[in-house]
């Protein structure tokens, strides 16, 4: 149990000094209000370091029983002359990872095939950091029956798409040797991350191959960087992401089932994506190893992914207004009742319409924006006019004014939704930074924002005429 509390710490970002046992512990998780925001992943300008560790982690037997245990085999680099603080961080940080790269128990035997999965999990640290495990599960090469291990790599970037790119590359010098990720990691290590549009190209040299030239280019939107809507889209059907949109826009539980690790993760990222610029405030878990199942019965919001072999011990654990999504059948097994009728119905029907344009012939960077954009657009529409009513003292600290901003919405059905959800966290945390900020942010919603408010103006003028 002691392992097991050291594992909510990481995933479920308990501070430090809580005392009692890891029950105690786990309840203390739930109740704290969340102020993390896992789903909504760093905006990077370019020149970071693309990753913090590469990381193998291998199912080794038990000494006693036949279960196995995953355990970390292999770290680049190695972290030397740390201090005390920062080493303790990172043995936090290392004894976390082994149960979110194998989160689907101890019960393997040795495989001849193995389909690989690739997937991601989110740690959030105690002073609110993120970190990004991007994983690429596979058996190794060899003769007859093997287990499978997983290349992890570290990451405080959101880069889904760029960093699959760069775990095939991996797998490519796995199936040759160890020795030859090694020069290819270092050369990555050394690289600058770029600036959205932008690309690096690394120089390595494989045996019998010789020098390849890999490049690798960052999203020019980077508020879509971090996520691939085409898991969902397969999975499910637009009226129903548009429930599950308005589901997480209120904060509820929402429960993700599937078989594969790489559909859950996809799935679950891509959901909460669709809350831009707003951030899921709570527990957050792509993938809920087996021994942190009792986060299902948390009383307080979550958006978790499950495998489906724990169907049955989710459905038997005492849960209260969840959603509970099937992605192998695409059907909701729990639901409150009223997802339906939670968003605005004319709006409702504004993204359901625009969702419906087709998207058979778009490229993946292209069905990004065409699901994501109809949901931004409800967000202009409702909560848009939030800066003219900041009002800022002297000193430029703002105070944001909700009665009168809630009363300057002029339909009564928009109205009503606005008023929960400025009540939610995920409007606070939104509001607290705007507050802070003496402009509203340069960024994709305030340039919506202000087509918007063109579109509007020009609507006015062609009738006055």
């Amino acid at each position: 149990m002691d392992g097991l509390g050291r594992r909510l710490r990481a995933s479920l970002r308990l501070k430090r000094g809580h005392g009692g046992s890891p029950r105690d512990n786990l309840g203390e998780a739930v109740n704290e209000p969340e102020r993390s925001q896992e789903n909504s992943l760093p905006s990077f300008a370019g020149g970071q370091h693309f990753f913090e560790y590469l990381l193998v982690v291998s199912l080794k037997k038990k000494r006693s029983g036949d279960d196995y245990e995953p355990t970390i085999t292999y770290q680049f680099p190695k972290r030397e002359n740390l201090l005390r603080g920062q080493q303790e961080e990172e043995e936090r940080l290392l004894k976390a990872i082994p149960l979110f790269c194998f989160p689907d128990g101890n019960e393997w035997a040795p495989l001849t095939e193995y389909p690989r999965e690739t997937f991601s999990f989110v740690l959030t640290n105690v002073d609110g950091s993120r970190k990004i495990g991007y994983c690429r599960r596979l058996l190794p090469a060899g003769p007859g029956p093997r287990l499978p291990k997983v290349y992890c790599i570290i990451s405080c970037i959101g880069c889904f798409g760029l960093f699959s790119k760069i775990l095939d590359e991996v797998e490519k010098r796995h199936h040759i040797s160890m020795a030859v990720i090694y020069p290819f990691m270092q050369g990555l290590r050394e690289a600058a991350f770029p600036a959205p549009g932008k690309t690096v190209t690394l120089k390595s040299f494989i045996p019998d191959s010789g020098t390849e030239y890999i490049s690798l280019t960052r999203p020019l939107d980077s508020h879509l960087e971090h996520v691939d809507f085409s898991s969902l889209l397969h999975c499910l059907r637009f009226e129903q992401i548009i429930q599950i949109f308005a589901s997480a826009v209120l904060e509820r539980k929402i429960i993700f089932l599937a078989e594969g690790l790489s559909t859950l993760s996809q799935c679950i990222h891509a959901a909460a994506a669709l809350l831009y610029p707003f951030s899921w405030a709570h527990t957050y878990i792509p993938v809920v190893p087996e021994s942190l199942l009792a986060t299902v019965c948390c009383p307080t919001p979550f958006m978790v992914g499950v495998q489906m072999r724990f169907q049955q011990e989710v459905m038997d654990s005492p849960m209260e207004e969840v959603l509970l999504v099937n992605l192998c059948e695409g059907t909701f097994l729990l639901s409150v009742g009223d997802e339906k009728d939670i968003l605005p119905p004319k709006l409702q029907e504004d993204i359901l319409v625009s969702l419906d344009q087709g998207i058979s012939d778009l490229t993946s960077e292209q069905i990004n924006e065409h699901v994501s954009g109809p949901f931004v657009q409800f967000f202009v529409k409702t909560v848009g006019h939030y800066a003219s009513y900041i009002k800022r003292e002297a000193n430029g600290q703002g105070h944001f004014q909700e009665r009168s901003f809630c009363k300057a919405v002029s339909s009564k059905t928009n109205r009503r939704f606005v008023k929960k959800f400025v009540k939610t966290q995920l409007f606070s945390l939104f509001i607290q930074e705007a507050e802070k900020s003496k402009n509203p942010p340069a960024g994709y919603f305030q340039q919506k924002i202000l087509e918007y408010e063109q579109q509007k103006k020009q609507k006015k003028s062609r009738e006055r005429l």
